[in-house]
Formats: structure tokens, C-alpha cells, sequence
């Protein structure tokens, strides 16, 4: 057994199928530690074949996907099972804080996914507690990169990254929702503002991470002088769209430190 991922829900779902996927494990060299009953029979349907227990097993590397008020007694419970290396997904929840419910010496790394990864397109970053080493840095980093990309950084910067990219999808969808809005507004229907919104999303995303260019130089190739597009991004500019951008990355920020302190 590799690995054991301590909660089934639909982070440490979507983990498992790309690690299955991927390749990174066989299905019996993977176990998930889940407390509800009907979710476990639901896994079990799911990935027929796989462990799915209510404990955590004995001395297996596990992914901590807990909600953050379970984290304190999972921890414990890995401490009990002689867990020595735990990668942790779980929000707002320290390193300190996993280490301080087991022995000294138990190797922690902290992570921030976001929901993309529920699609095989996550981002995330990662931070070492207090014993971990690169060696268990470059483990963290296989495991989620089977479900997106992976930055290192020091830990204090992972309420940046939640303001960032953990919040950043919500940011994405509420212009989306802005964009249908704006698209019925001038005159289209709902399914067709919907469809074209979704895939020019979808489209310009693709050209922004298969592109060599900047998302300055992008924008400038598509934005010919006095035309449509410039009036457009006139206006965005007019109303100071970027500095709210700014400011609500600013604000989820503080809130991730508040609710880390907690």
C-alpha cells in the first residue's frame, strides 16, 4: 500500500482517479479512510476493488483531506496509526498545527488545491513543516500533479495562493455569470450567451497556457486601435476593473490568514 487518502469527498476523489489514471499507483496500492458509511459504499461502487475503511491504516503515507474542524482529531488518529509523512490539503490548517498532535519528527507538507483539480487542470502549491525534506517535497508534488500543476513556496505565502488561484475559480465563473448577463443584454438568449461565453473561456484560456506570448502581448494581438475590443477594454479600464481585481484577491487573502489564526 503507497498511499491512503484520509477522506473521500470530492477533493480526495477526484485525487484518487488521477493517481489512478496517471499511473502513479494500482488500485490495491491505494486505500481512502472515509467516516460516513454511504459514501464509502458509494466509493466502493465507484472503484470496485478498492480499500475503503473507516480507519487509517498502519504506517502508509497519507493525503489529509478533512474538513478543517476534523483535522485536529484525523491528525491524532494518524499519530496513533505510526503515520510518518502526511500531505495535507486541508484550508487554513498550519503545519505547526498538524505537528503539534503528533510525535516530533512526522513530516508534514501543506498544500492549497483548488477545485479545478476535480478536472485534471488543478493548481496548487505546496509548503514543508518542520521535518519535511525536498525529498518529501518532490513526493507531494507527484501526488498532486496528478490532478494539475504544482508551485513550491514557503508557507507563508499560502494565503496568497488561496487569494489567487484557490479563490480564483470563483472569480473566473462570477465573470462568466457577468458575461451571460451582458450577452442577453445586447440581445442574445440564454443558451447562446452561455455557449459562447463557456467556450471563449475555455478558448482563451488554452491560448494564454499554450502560448509563449504574455497575457499583455495576447491582449494587445486582439486589440486593434479604435476598435471593438478597445472600446471594450476602455471601458473595463474606465470603471477600474483591474484595481477590484486587486482588491479581491487583497481581501481573500486577510480572510485566509484570519481563519488560519482562528
Amino acid at each position: 500500500m503507497r498511499l491512503q487518502l484520509i477522506g473521500g469527498g470530492r477533493m480526495g476523489e477526484a485525487l484518487l482517479g488521477g493517481l489512478l489514471q496517471g499511473g502513479w499507483a494500482d488500485l490495491d496500492e491505494i486505500a481512502v479512510v472515509e467516516q460516513s458509511e454511504a459514501r464509502r459504499a458509494e466509493l466502493e461502487r465507484q472503484f470496485v476493488g478498492l480499500l475503503v475503511t473507516s480507519e487509517p491504516l498502519q504506517e502508509v503515507d497519507a493525503v489529509l483531506a478533512v474538513k478543517p474542524n476534523d483535522a485536529t482529531m484525523a491528525a491524532r488518529e494518524l499519530q496513533a496509526a505510526g503515520v510518518s509523512r502526511v500531505l495535507s490539503i486541508v484550508a487554513g490548517v498550519t503545519t505547526a498545527a498538524l505537528e503539534a498532535e503528533m510525535v516530533s519528527g512526522v513530516k508534514v507538507i501543506r498544500a492549497m488545491p483548488n477545485t479545478p483539480a476535480l478536472v485534471g487542470a488543478g493548481a496548487a502549491a505546496i509548503a514543508a513543516g518542520r521535518y519535511a525534506t525536498s525529498h518529501d517535497l518532490a513526493w507531494a508534488s507527484e501526488v498532486l500533479q496528478a490532478v494539475g500543476t504544482v508551485e513550491v513556496c514557503d508557507e507563508s505565502l499560502l494565503d496568497a495562493v488561496t487569494g489567487l488561484s484557490g479563490s480564483g475559480p470563483a472569480y473566473v465563473f462570477w465573470l462568466a455569470e457577468a458575461l451571460i448577463a451582458a450577452g442577453q443584454q445586447v440581445g442574445l438568449t440564454v443558451e447562446m450567451a452561455d455557449a459562447l461565453t463557456r467556450q471563449t473561456l475555455l478558448g482563451a484560456a488554452r491560448l494564454l497556457t499554450e502560448s509563449s506570448q504574455s497575457p499583455a502581448q495576447l491582449r494587445a494581438a486582439v486589440t486593434s486601435p479604435q476598435g471593438t475590443t478597445a472600446k471594450g477594454i476602455e471601458t473595463l479600464e474606465a470603471y477600474n476593473v483591474a484595481a477590484a481585481v486587486v482588491a479581491a484577491v487583497r481581501a481573500a487573502t486577510e480572510r485566509s490568514r484570519e481563519l488560519g489564526t482562528a
